[in-house]
Parts: C-alpha cells; sequence; structure tokens
C-alpha cells in the first residue's frame, strides 16, 4: 500500500509452473527495498498463467501473508508477453519494472541502479545484455536477431534488451494505450521515445527449474517482433520476386540471341519455354505476394480485437472508484488451488 508522500515501484512477474522460483523471486524484492531501497514502497504484481503446478496456491499464501504482493490469474495460457502486459496495465506505481523473470535470469539488484538512473530524470532504464550465460549457439542467434530487428525497425531498438526495464508512470501510461493482440513491449516502449539509458547486466543461467520457452514460442515472439516493427520483410517478399522475374527475362532474351546468332540452344527444344514460364510466374506470385502482405498485415493490425488476456480473477489488487472488484474471494481461489493440483 503506497504511503503518503512516497514514491511507489510496482514490479511485475509474469509465471507458469515456476512453483520452484516463486519464493525466491519474492523475497529477493522484498530484502532489495528493506534494505537498498526503503525510502520507496513497491507493489510485487505476479501474474500467473493457468499453472499446473503449485504454482497458484504459493501466490495465494503470499497474497495473504503480505499486501503487497498483488496476483492475476489468467484462465488460460496466453503466453508471457500478453500476461506480461496485462500486469503492465495493472500497475499503479510512479516507476514500473516491466519485467522481473520469476526465475531470476536477470539479476533483481539491478532494480537499484535502475531507481537510481531514474532518480537522474531518465524516463526508461534498461538492462543491456552485456554477457549471457547461455550455450554459443544461442548466443549467436540472439546477438544476430537483435541487430537485425534494429536494423530493419523504424525506429531504434536497443540491442541486447529484454523487457526487463524500469519506466516512468508517463511511458508506461503511453505503453498501456497500445491496442494490439500480441504486444512486443519492448519494442512498443523504443516506440514510445523519452530518455533512456542502458545499465549493462549479465543474464545469469537457470538455478532451479527449466525454461516453459520452448523453441517454437521464441521462434513466434521472435517473428513478432519483426513483423511488429518493420514492412522490410513484406518488401524483401517483393524485391526477391521481381528479381526472380527480371532473371526470367534476362535468361529468355540470353537465349533468343544465342539462337539468332549461334544457331544453338542452351537446353533441348521446349525446355526453355518451361524454365521460363515456371520461374516467371513464381516471381510474379512472390510479387503479388508481397504486395497482398502488405495489406494483410495492415489489415491484420486494426482487425485483432480479442483480449489478448482472460482473468480468472485478482488477489490484493484495491477497488478502482466506479468499478467492480475483480478481487477473487478466498473460497473462490481454493477452487483454483485445487483445480491446480489435480492438474498436476
Amino acid at each position: 500500500m503506497k504511503v503518503a508522500g512516497r514514491k511507489l515501484i510496482s514490479v511485475v512477474t509474469p509465471c507458469y509452473n515456476e512453483e520452484l522460483n516463486i519464493l525466491d523471486c519474492y523475497e529477493a524484492v522484498r530484502k532489495l527495498f528493506a534494505e537498498r531501497l526503503p525510502e520507496y514502497d513497491y507493489e510485487h504484481i505476479f501474474c500467473d498463467n493457468a499453472s499446473r503446478d503449485s504454482s497458484p496456491q504459493i501466490l495465494a499464501d503470499l497474497a495473504a501473508r503480505d499486501e503487497r504482493v498483488r496476483v492475476i490469474f489468467n484462465a488460460a495460457n496466453f503466453g508471457p508477453l500478453r500476461s506480461m502486459f496485462n500486469g503492465l496495465q495493472s500497475t499503479s506505481g510512479d516507476a514500473v519494472v516491466v519485467q522481473l523473470a520469476a526465475d531470476l535470469q536477470d539479476p533483481p539488484e539491478l532494480i537499484v541502479d535502475f531507481v537510481r538512473r531514474w532518480e537522474e530524470g531518465y524516463e526508461v532504464v534498461y538492462g543491456k545484455r552485456s554477457e549471457r550465460e547461455e550455450g554459443l549457439v544461442m548466443r549467436t542467434v540472439r546477438h544476430v536477431y537483435y541487430r537485425a530487428v534494429n536494423r530493419f525497425a523504424e525506429i531504434n531498438v536497443p540491442t541486447d534488451v529484454s523487457e526487463f526495464q524500469l519506466i516512468d508512470r508517463a511511458v508506461a501510461d503511453a505503453v498501456c494505450q497500445f491496442d494490439d493482440y500480441y504486444p512486443y513491449i519492448r519494442g512498443m516502449i523504443a516506440y514510445c521515445g523519452f530518455r533512456a539509458v542502458g545499465v549493462p547486466s549479465v543474464w545469469k543461467a537457470r538455478k532451479k527449474g527449466f525454461s516453459k520457452n520452448r523453441l517454437y514460442h521464441l521462434i513466434d515472439q521472435g517473428l513478432n517482433g519483426l513483423i511488429s516493427l518493420s514492412n522490410v520483410p513484406m518488401r524483401l517478399c517483393m524485391l526477391i520476386g521481381s528479381g526472380l522475374a527480371c532473371c526470367t527475362i534476362v535468361y529468355a532474351l540470353v537465349n533468343l540471341v544465342i539462337g539468332l546468332v549461334y544457331y544453338r540452344q542452351l537446353a533441348s527444344p521446349g525446355i526453355q519455354s518451361i524454365i521460363v514460364s515456371l520461374f516467371f510466374f513464381m516471381g510474379v506470385i512472390l510479387f503479388f505476394l508481397g504486395v497482398l502482405g502488405e495489406y494483410i498485415s495492415a489489415i491484420h493490425a486494426q482487425v485483432r480485437r480479442k483480449p489478448s488476456v482472460v482473468e480468472r480473477g485478482r488477489l490484493n489488487f484495491p477497488a478502482v472508484d466506479g468499478a467492480p472488484s475483480r478481487n477473487l474471494p478466498r473460497p473462490g481461489f481454493a477452487a483454483i488451488a485445487a483445480e491446480s493440483n489435480r492438474a498436476a
């Protein structure tokens, strides 16, 4: 609960089947504010993505003994980005740590540096992963991807940066105005502008449990980030299609000149026509798919109106004036916890 005259920091933690890490994450944040940021109040918002282990019960117990812990229970697993964005929309702090992962791979102690730079006047303070404790292949893939996004995007997106950022209330309000079914939050923050600074960090190896982000999810999130910020992929399709069509025309002209001048052919009769027709129409098809994709991507961005997250209920959130409380009664939560235990 915010005390008059003291600023409030909101910390958002999305989680799915993180029973081994939730308590560690909670304790890390509690100690951080008690020992190093005692002049600030804080709220720690956990966004549970319909976990099937004992995570819901652990979160309920934490909320029962600490009113600074606030919990959003999703009705299904909507993915970390949608859940995180819903949590961001539910914050009330003067500044917001957009994501502190429950596995603590991003060092929570860096929040102190974030707050100090925020006090200096920066509205966005992001953790720049200068070192990663992971395999060479994944380090290389991420390195290339971040730079490709920054190169293709119409805005400057800092490289090696995730949603582990502290943003001012003004930035949070601006980001919350986005109406996107699949929010790419780090891109949204970069799009808003504001005065930003990076703080070097080490992305640590996970100590407990395993990551729920499989290869498919990483590819899906990566493509979403690339497409959300740039039309370059579609325009590359047009460029490649146009190039193929031009190469086909050149091939046909070269074949014609050789036949007229040297009375020779590059292939058996009829084969040239098949090659020319096949590659020409493939080029034309790719060209029109690229043009069509431009329109589809624009329409797609406008018509996606499904809710990004459907909530089952909340714990410890204050009532908003004029709006009914969505906090779960204790008996109501007991049913959710029992259901998750049966599923596990």
